[in-house]
């Protein structure tokens, strides 16, 4: 990926020195806390065919979701494969130039969703509002509760921010051999798509239903959201490769990386066996079908997690 001398993003909050703030081990979360291992506002006129649909979907289902059922696996990665490296919070410590080009390049991912977003959201007559990202290293307090560096990056719809600790990259990569710069954009641009989801009203309709919904259901549309994330993900993609800005490879390391954080994919790997009633973010087969949906075409309405087979 070709990001280095683009314009970077000034909503970046680096709390990486903060060194956890003093807040207490463990992940307390809160509710309406997205991650992946990953209230709004709307304008007159909608965003394009997709959001009707989704409305017209809750107005008919009476249900809602648990937000905690969503994206236990983060996002992606760094490192030998020709991603970003940093410091890793078990304490391996990377150099300043390396913590000081992460933060470049974290910050030049986002600039570039805030590009694509603002011209999606004014070609439907809406005003996109960029969200913060915070980067964080061990634990970090948000307005959705405390969470440390393994729940991996997260989005927080009551406060609109992304956190992000990228010691997290490194450790998906290490672990779960999904590297490249490519793949840990996927995963900002991922979290950036639960933000649009926000704005759009999709997730505090969520939030609003979630009480009615048994755990296996909770599931189950929680995997619609988290796929949806992943195809805007591909559409913020397919805009940033019509830029001339990807490399040969790069969609390949973001379709590894959703192959590798699909959840029959960490679940064979971690307990040597898979139980699909359990999965809430998709299979890994899912989560590229949907990233490459995103990506082909670039429209919202090849996006619609919630009225097709997914």
């Amino acid at each position: 990926m070709l990001w280095k001398g683009r314009r970077q993003s000034d909503n970046i909050e680096d709390r990486r020195s903060d060194g956890g703030g003093g807040l207490p081990g463990g992940f307390g979360g809160g509710p309406g806390q997205f991650r992946i291992p990953i209230g709004g506002r709307a304008g007159g006129g909608g965003l394009s065919t997709i959001i009707i649909l989704v409305v017209l979907f809750f107005a008919l289902k009476a249900c809602g979701i648990d937000p905690m059922q969503i994206l236990e696996q983060g996002g992606v990665l760094s490192d030998n494969g020709g991603g970003i490296t940093t410091q890793d919070s078990a304490g391996g410590s990377g150099s300043a130039a390396n913590n000081d080009e992460m933060k470049q390049f974290v910050a030049t991912v986002l600039a570039e969703t805030e590009d694509v977003w603002t011209g999606i959201f004014q070609a439907n007559g809406m005003t996109y509002e960029d969200p913060k990202l915070v980067m964080f290293s061990g634990q970090i307090r948000s307005a959705c509760g405390f969470a440390t560096s393994a729940a991996g990056p997260f989005y927080c719809p009551s406060d609109h921010k992304v956190y992000l600790d990228t010691a997290f990259f490194q450790q998906l990569a290490r672990q779960f051999g999904a590297s490249g710069d490519f793949a840990q954009a996927y995963v900002v641009a991922h979290e950036v798509g639960h933000h649009v989801q926000n704005l759009t009203g999709i997730l505090p309709k969520f939030n609003q239903m979630r009480q009615q919904m048994s755990e296996v259901d909770a599931n189950q549309m929680s995997m619609r959201v988290e796929l949806q994330a992943d195809c805007f993900a591909g559409v913020w993609g397919h805009f940033t490769a019509q830029k001339g800005i990807l490399e040969q490879g790069d969609l390949e390391e973001a379709l590894n990386a959703a192959q590798q954080i699909g959840d029959d994919t960490l679940q064979k790997k971690m307990q040597g066996y898979v139980v699909p009633e359990s999965f809430n973010h998709g299979t890994s087969a899912q989560r590229q079908r949907w990233f490459a949906a995103g990506f082909k075409s670039g429209k919202l309405s090849d996006c619609d997690t919630f009225n097709n087979p997914i």
